[in-house]
Protein backbone atom coordinates (compact mmCIF):
# COMPACT_ATOMS: atom_id res chain seq x y z
CA UNK A 1 0.00 0.00 0.00
CA UNK A 2 1.34 3.44 -0.90
CA UNK A 3 2.60 5.67 1.89
CA UNK A 4 2.26 9.40 2.44
CA UNK A 5 5.65 10.85 3.27
CA UNK A 6 5.81 14.36 4.73
CA UNK A 7 8.87 16.55 4.42
CA UNK A 8 10.01 19.64 6.34
CA UNK A 9 10.75 21.47 3.10
CA UNK A 10 9.44 25.05 2.88
CA UNK A 11 6.34 25.56 0.74
CA UNK A 12 4.69 28.59 -0.86
CA UNK A 13 2.21 30.63 1.15
CA UNK A 14 -0.46 30.49 -1.53
CA UNK A 15 0.43 32.67 -4.51
CA UNK A 16 2.18 35.29 -2.40
CA UNK A 17 5.71 34.28 -3.35
CA UNK A 18 6.51 33.85 0.35
CA UNK A 19 8.01 30.54 1.46
CA UNK A 20 7.00 29.16 4.85
CA UNK A 21 7.59 26.13 7.03
CA UNK A 22 4.95 23.36 6.92
CA UNK A 23 4.26 23.95 10.63
CA UNK A 24 3.56 27.32 12.27
CA UNK A 25 3.81 28.53 15.85
CA UNK A 26 0.98 30.57 17.36
CA UNK A 27 1.15 33.24 20.05
CA UNK A 28 -2.33 33.20 21.54
CA UNK A 29 -0.92 32.82 25.08
CA UNK A 30 2.48 34.40 24.35
CA UNK A 31 1.83 37.73 26.11
CA UNK A 32 2.22 36.23 29.59
CA UNK A 33 5.92 35.41 29.20
CA UNK A 34 8.92 37.56 30.06
CA UNK A 35 11.15 38.86 27.27
CA UNK A 36 13.79 36.20 27.98
CA UNK A 37 11.16 33.47 28.11
CA UNK A 38 9.63 34.76 24.89
CA UNK A 39 12.97 34.65 23.11
CA UNK A 40 13.54 31.07 24.27
CA UNK A 41 10.16 30.03 22.89
CA UNK A 42 10.88 31.68 19.55
CA UNK A 43 14.28 30.02 19.38
CA UNK A 44 12.66 26.67 20.20
CA UNK A 45 10.34 27.17 17.25
CA UNK A 46 13.29 27.94 14.98
CA UNK A 47 15.07 24.83 16.27
CA UNK A 48 11.99 22.79 15.33
CA UNK A 49 12.21 24.12 11.77
CA UNK A 50 9.36 26.60 12.16
CA UNK A 51 9.60 29.91 10.31
CA UNK A 52 5.93 30.99 10.26
CA UNK A 53 4.90 32.89 13.40
CA UNK A 54 1.22 33.69 13.91
CA UNK A 55 -0.03 36.40 16.24
CA UNK A 56 -2.90 38.91 16.44
CA UNK A 57 -3.73 42.20 18.10
CA UNK A 58 -6.39 40.51 20.26
CA UNK A 59 -3.92 37.96 21.65
CA UNK A 60 -3.39 38.72 25.32
CA UNK A 61 -6.82 40.28 25.83
CA UNK A 62 -8.52 38.89 28.95
CA UNK A 63 -11.89 40.57 28.57
CA UNK A 64 -10.91 43.87 30.09
CA UNK A 65 -7.20 44.43 29.44
CA UNK A 66 -4.21 42.96 27.64
CA UNK A 67 -5.18 43.89 24.08
CA UNK A 68 -1.96 43.81 22.04
CA UNK A 69 0.14 42.12 24.72
CA UNK A 70 1.37 39.26 22.51
CA UNK A 71 2.43 41.67 19.76
CA UNK A 72 4.09 43.96 22.31
CA UNK A 73 6.11 41.11 23.81
CA UNK A 74 7.20 39.94 20.38
CA UNK A 75 8.20 43.52 19.61
CA UNK A 76 10.34 43.64 22.75
CA UNK A 77 12.03 40.37 21.79
CA UNK A 78 12.73 41.67 18.29
CA UNK A 79 14.06 44.95 19.70
CA UNK A 80 16.56 43.04 21.83
CA UNK A 81 17.38 40.45 19.15
CA UNK A 82 16.63 42.15 15.81
CA UNK A 83 18.32 39.42 13.77
CA UNK A 84 15.39 37.10 14.56
CA UNK A 85 13.06 39.13 12.34
CA UNK A 86 14.90 38.19 9.15
CA UNK A 87 14.47 34.50 9.96
CA UNK A 88 10.70 34.58 10.44
CA UNK A 89 7.62 34.96 8.32
CA UNK A 90 5.59 37.26 10.53
CA UNK A 91 1.80 37.05 10.43
CA UNK A 92 -0.69 39.03 12.46
CA UNK A 93 -4.43 39.60 12.45
CA UNK A 94 -6.89 42.39 13.18
CA UNK A 95 -10.56 43.25 12.96
CA UNK A 96 -11.76 42.25 16.42
CA UNK A 97 -12.52 45.42 18.34
CA UNK A 98 -13.92 44.59 21.79
CA UNK A 99 -16.55 45.23 22.91
CA UNK A 100 -18.07 45.90 19.42
CA UNK A 101 -16.97 43.02 18.69
CA UNK A 102 -15.89 43.26 14.99
CA UNK A 103 -14.93 46.22 12.83
CA UNK A 104 -13.47 45.94 9.34
CA UNK A 105 -14.26 49.44 8.16
CA UNK A 106 -11.35 50.91 6.24
CA UNK A 107 -10.52 53.51 8.87
CA UNK A 108 -10.49 51.04 11.73
CA UNK A 109 -8.58 48.26 9.99
CA UNK A 110 -5.85 50.57 8.69
CA UNK A 111 -5.47 52.05 12.17
CA UNK A 112 -5.36 48.53 13.64
CA UNK A 113 -2.58 47.59 11.22
CA UNK A 114 -0.56 50.67 12.14
CA UNK A 115 -1.03 49.89 15.85
CA UNK A 116 0.17 46.32 15.28
CA UNK A 117 3.26 47.55 13.44
CA UNK A 118 4.07 49.93 16.31
CA UNK A 119 3.72 47.18 18.91
CA UNK A 120 5.82 44.79 16.84
CA UNK A 121 8.42 47.45 16.09
CA UNK A 122 8.47 46.64 12.38
CA UNK A 123 7.58 48.50 9.21
CA UNK A 124 6.01 45.52 7.46
CA UNK A 125 4.33 42.20 8.25
CA UNK A 126 4.50 39.33 5.81
CA UNK A 127 0.87 38.25 6.24
CA UNK A 128 -2.09 40.23 7.54
CA UNK A 129 -5.29 38.28 8.13
CA UNK A 130 -8.77 39.52 8.93
CA UNK A 131 -9.48 37.73 12.19
CA UNK A 132 -13.25 37.22 12.06
CA UNK A 133 -15.80 38.48 9.53
CA UNK A 134 -17.55 41.79 10.21
CA UNK A 135 -21.09 41.31 8.93
CA UNK A 136 -21.53 45.07 8.50
CA UNK A 137 -18.59 45.53 6.11
CA UNK A 138 -19.25 44.91 2.43
CA UNK A 139 -16.62 42.56 0.93
CA UNK A 140 -15.87 45.16 -1.75
CA UNK A 141 -14.91 47.68 0.94
CA UNK A 142 -12.83 45.14 2.84
CA UNK A 143 -11.06 44.12 -0.36
CA UNK A 144 -10.20 47.74 -1.09
CA UNK A 145 -8.71 48.11 2.41
CA UNK A 146 -6.62 44.94 2.05
CA UNK A 147 -5.40 46.01 -1.39
CA UNK A 148 -4.46 49.40 0.08
CA UNK A 149 -2.45 47.64 2.81
CA UNK A 150 -0.40 45.83 0.20
CA UNK A 151 0.00 48.97 -1.91
CA UNK A 152 1.26 50.86 1.16
CA UNK A 153 4.13 48.39 1.56
CA UNK A 154 3.06 47.61 5.13
CA UNK A 155 1.77 44.15 4.22
CA UNK A 156 3.16 41.60 1.77
CA UNK A 157 0.13 39.28 1.58
CA UNK A 158 -3.39 39.07 2.98
CA UNK A 159 -5.67 36.32 4.20
CA UNK A 160 -8.74 35.57 6.29
CA UNK A 161 -9.42 33.68 9.49
CA UNK A 162 -12.72 32.07 10.50
CA UNK A 163 -14.52 33.17 7.33
CA UNK A 164 -17.16 30.87 5.88
CA UNK A 165 -16.62 29.59 2.37
CA UNK A 166 -19.19 32.03 0.85
CA UNK A 167 -17.65 34.94 2.77
CA UNK A 168 -14.19 34.06 1.51
CA UNK A 169 -15.44 33.68 -2.07
CA UNK A 170 -17.20 37.06 -1.95
CA UNK A 171 -14.11 38.83 -0.62
CA UNK A 172 -11.83 37.15 -3.13
CA UNK A 173 -14.02 38.26 -6.03
CA UNK A 174 -13.23 41.91 -5.23
CA UNK A 175 -9.54 41.59 -4.35
CA UNK A 176 -6.85 42.69 -6.78
CA UNK A 177 -4.31 40.54 -4.93
CA UNK A 178 -5.06 36.84 -4.38
CA UNK A 179 -5.92 35.61 -0.92
CA UNK A 180 -2.76 33.97 0.40
CA UNK A 181 -4.34 32.09 3.30
CA UNK A 182 -7.37 30.78 5.12
CA UNK A 183 -7.10 30.17 8.86
CA UNK A 184 -9.94 27.91 10.06
CA UNK A 185 -10.24 25.73 13.12
CA UNK A 186 -9.32 22.21 12.03
CA UNK A 187 -8.49 19.06 13.95
CA UNK A 188 -9.67 15.46 14.10
CA UNK A 189 -12.40 16.81 16.40
CA UNK A 190 -13.34 19.69 14.05
CA UNK A 191 -13.58 18.38 10.50
CA UNK A 192 -15.67 21.21 9.04
CA UNK A 193 -13.13 22.63 6.55
CA UNK A 194 -12.62 19.16 5.10
CA UNK A 195 -16.32 18.73 4.35
CA UNK A 196 -17.74 22.23 3.78
CA UNK A 197 -15.73 22.97 0.64
CA UNK A 198 -13.08 25.19 2.19
CA UNK A 199 -10.22 22.78 1.53
CA UNK A 200 -11.50 22.13 -1.98
CA UNK A 201 -11.47 25.84 -2.76
CA UNK A 202 -8.02 26.19 -1.22
CA UNK A 203 -6.71 23.47 -3.52
CA UNK A 204 -8.53 24.95 -6.52
CA UNK A 205 -7.18 28.47 -5.93
CA UNK A 206 -3.80 27.56 -4.40
CA UNK A 207 -4.52 29.17 -1.05
CA UNK A 208 -2.57 28.15 2.06
CA UNK A 209 -4.55 26.64 4.94
CA UNK A 210 -3.36 27.50 8.46
CA UNK A 211 -5.16 25.35 11.02
CA UNK A 212 -5.73 26.77 14.48
CA UNK A 213 -6.40 24.52 17.49
CA UNK A 214 -5.06 21.41 15.70
CA UNK A 215 -5.19 19.45 18.97
CA UNK A 216 -8.84 20.25 19.52
CA UNK A 217 -8.19 22.86 22.18
CA UNK A 218 -6.33 20.30 24.29
CA UNK A 219 -9.16 17.76 24.14
CA UNK A 220 -6.99 15.24 22.31
CA UNK A 221 -4.41 15.38 25.06
CA UNK A 222 -6.98 14.57 27.73
CA UNK A 223 -10.15 13.17 26.10
CA UNK A 224 -13.37 13.71 28.03
CA UNK A 225 -15.79 11.77 25.84
CA UNK A 226 -16.01 8.57 23.83
CA UNK A 227 -15.29 10.27 20.52
CA UNK A 228 -12.15 11.97 21.80
CA UNK A 229 -10.97 8.73 23.37
CA UNK A 230 -11.51 6.85 20.09
CA UNK A 231 -9.53 9.43 18.12
CA UNK A 232 -6.75 9.41 20.70
CA UNK A 233 -6.58 5.62 20.51
CA UNK A 234 -6.30 5.68 16.70
CA UNK A 235 -3.58 8.35 16.88
CA UNK A 236 -1.71 6.42 19.56
CA UNK A 237 -1.37 3.44 17.23
CA UNK A 238 0.67 5.63 14.89
CA UNK A 239 2.44 7.50 17.69
CA UNK A 240 3.68 4.23 19.18
CA UNK A 241 4.67 2.80 15.80
CA UNK A 242 6.93 5.78 15.05
CA UNK A 243 7.91 6.59 18.66
CA UNK A 244 6.43 10.10 18.66
CA UNK A 245 3.91 11.92 20.83
CA UNK A 246 0.19 11.95 20.16
CA UNK A 247 0.48 15.65 19.40
CA UNK A 248 3.11 15.02 16.70
CA UNK A 249 0.92 12.29 15.22
CA UNK A 250 -2.00 14.72 15.14
CA UNK A 251 0.00 17.43 13.37
CA UNK A 252 1.15 14.84 10.86
CA UNK A 253 -2.40 13.62 10.24
CA UNK A 254 -3.53 17.16 9.40
CA UNK A 255 -0.52 17.76 7.15
CA UNK A 256 -1.17 14.59 5.15
CA UNK A 257 -4.30 16.12 3.60
CA UNK A 258 -3.60 17.24 0.00
CA UNK A 259 -4.65 20.79 0.90
CA UNK A 260 -1.20 20.82 2.59
CA UNK A 261 -2.57 22.03 5.90
CA UNK A 262 -0.16 24.00 8.09
CA UNK A 263 -0.98 23.25 11.76
CA UNK A 264 -0.39 26.10 14.19
CA UNK A 265 1.33 24.76 17.30
CA UNK A 266 -0.06 26.67 20.26
CA UNK A 267 2.07 25.34 23.10
CA UNK A 268 4.11 27.79 25.16
CA UNK A 269 6.46 25.08 26.44
CA UNK A 270 9.85 24.56 24.83
CA UNK A 271 9.67 20.78 24.92
CA UNK A 272 6.20 20.68 23.34
CA UNK A 273 7.29 23.02 20.57
CA UNK A 274 10.33 20.84 19.91
CA UNK A 275 8.26 17.68 19.49
CA UNK A 276 6.36 19.19 16.56
CA UNK A 277 9.31 18.30 14.33
CA UNK A 278 8.61 14.62 15.02
CA UNK A 279 5.58 14.89 12.74
CA UNK A 280 7.89 14.30 9.79
CA UNK A 281 8.95 10.88 11.10
CA UNK A 282 5.55 9.41 10.33
CA UNK A 283 4.59 7.60 7.14
CA UNK A 284 0.84 7.29 6.75
CA UNK A 285 -0.77 4.52 4.80
CA UNK A 286 -4.25 5.24 3.55
CA UNK A 287 -5.53 2.61 5.99
CA UNK A 288 -3.92 4.26 9.02
CA UNK A 289 -5.00 7.76 7.98
CA UNK A 290 -8.57 6.68 7.34
CA UNK A 291 -8.63 4.82 10.68
CA UNK A 292 -8.22 8.19 12.40
CA UNK A 293 -10.87 9.76 10.18
CA UNK A 294 -13.38 7.01 10.96
CA UNK A 295 -12.76 7.52 14.69
CA UNK A 296 -13.15 11.28 14.21
CA UNK A 297 -16.43 10.87 12.35
CA UNK A 298 -17.77 8.39 14.85
CA UNK A 299 -19.16 6.27 12.05
CA UNK A 300 -17.95 4.22 9.14
CA UNK A 301 -17.30 5.81 5.79
CA UNK A 302 -19.94 5.12 3.11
Amino acid sequence: MSEIQLTPDPRPLGKSGIMVSPIAWGMWRFGNASVDEGRRLIEAAFDAGITLFDTADIYGFNGSSGFGDAESLLGQVLAQTPELRARMVLATKGGIAPPVPYDQSGAYLMAALDASLRRLGVEQVDLYQVHRPDILTHPHDLARTLDDMIASGKVRAVGVSNFTLPQARALESFLAAPLASYQPEFSPLQLGPMTDGLFDLAMERDIAVLAWSPLGGGRLGDPKDDRGAAVAKALDVIAEQFAVSRAAATYSWLMAHPARVIPIVGSQRVERIAEAADAFKIRWTRQSWYDVLVAARGEKLP
